[in-house]
């Protein structure tokens, strides 16, 4: 896929720091309950940590109990790109930023309970929050 923001790793790198630089370019993973994403509550809009994209409504947000940030849909089905992952001896979708190419963690088809049936397990070192009211962008976006 083409992406509207490229950069070589070098840029990347020297903005995102190593963290951010490690999942996002690198498809990383943070360990689980460590994200500083994983309990905000407050309404608004989860965005690319890597080129600001937008990515998730705070209302999609819910508490899967699995240690990372979980959403049952993408703001837009064109938010982000999945590909399928056979790491790890084992085959999974990841998620990506359509924008920037960015890892953003995985998608899982077992979100029982919600709307569309799936789970968008998100890394909080991938993602941007912008709370309710802190900008136009998120106060259009953020519906709970």
């Amino acid at each position: 896929m083409g992406y509207k923001v490229t950069k070589t790793d070098d840029e990347w790198r020297e903005e995102l720091g190593d963290d951010r630089f490690r999942v996002l370019r690198q498809a990383g993973t943070e360990r689980a309950w460590t994200g500083e994403l994983l309990d905000e509550h407050r309404a608004g809009l989860y965005t690319c940590a890597a080129c600001g994209a937008e990515l998730f409504k705070s209302g999609t947000k819910f508490d899967s109990g699995c240690g990372w940030p979980s959403f049952y849909d993408s703001v837009n089905p064109d938010a982000v790109e999945l590909i399928e992952d056979r790491s790890l001896g084992m085959v999974r979708t990841e998620v990506r930023c359509a924008n920037c190419g960015g890892h953003l963690g995985h998608v899982f088809d077992d979100g029982f309970g919600t709307p569309t049936g799936l789970r968008y397990c998100m890394n909080s070192l991938s993602l941007g929050f912008q709370a309710q009211g802190e900008g136009a962008d998120a106060a259009a976006g953020a519906e709970s």
